[in-house]
């Protein structure tokens, strides 16, 4: 039982230094209020809590049946990162055609109800701008990698669980806090921060494209030599 447990506890190391940096709460804590204009604190700490519950299921999701999911469909990974994508660099673009508004005049809280916040806690708020197509792609290999086929029944969902457990709870401290954070930039500075915020979401979206794009085109484009 003790080596089981060793070798759960190295692969969620392998887990969350591979999804840590992909998902990067920190770096989205500013898309997250940006998404979020009007909100109320309480209504923002709901979202927060859903988004990890949320993305902890994605994942765990696309780790262990996502593969099987793509593959009853015919559906490959290139189509998932050309259409990811596009939704993120939409996302993105639709942030930075955002108007600048004081707080005060943001949208009226009465525009995040509690099922309209629920209603948007899945999409877009943890698909794709907290869990997007780059994070599923990593998961699913992830999954293969550490399942093996079922060579680990035991130890592969105890790290995976951990794992995930972690990546939720850096999710949540993020965006539960996110406006502490960024108010010590002040209202110039979080603006600034928020539209470079949304330029690198539109960036990241248009990555996605492209690296998909060169998957579907590869076996029609002439070797390089």
């Amino acid at each position: 039982m003790p080596e089981i447990l060793i070798h759960a506890f190295k692969d969620a190391l392998l887990i969350i230094a591979a999804l840590l940096p992909i998902i990067n709460p920190p770096g989205g804590a500013p898309v997250f209020l940006l998404a979020t204009q009007g909100a109320s604190p309480q209504t923002r700490a709901f979202l927060a809590r859903r988004i990890a519950i949320n993305a902890s299921i994605l994942l765990l999701g696309a780790m262990f049946i996502g593969s099987y999911v793509l593959a009853y469909f015919g559906i490959s990974s290139g189509t998932i990162k050309v259409a990811g994508g596009l939704l993120v660099a939409s996302i993105g673009w639709k942030m930075l055609q955002t108007e600048d508004k004081p707080h005060e005049a943001a949208a009226a809280p009465a525009d995040w109800s509690r099922p309209i916040a629920e209603k948007r806690a899945f999409y877009p708020l943890t698909f794709p701008l907290s869990v997007g197509p780059g994070s599923i792609a990593v998961a699913l290999t992830l999954g293969a990698r550490v399942y093996a086929g079922g060579s680990k029944p035991l130890g592969a969902p105890i790290s995976a669980a951990l794992a995930i457990a972690v990546l939720a709870l850096a999710i949540y401290l993020s965006f539960r806090f996110a406006d502490r954070g960024v108010r010590l930039l002040g209202e110039t500075g979080t603006n600034v921060l928020l539209r470079l915020a949304a330029f690198v979401t539109l960036c990241v979206g248009i990555e996605i494209f492209q690296d998909g794009a060169g998957e579907l085109l590869a076996p029609w484009l002439p070797p390089r030599h």
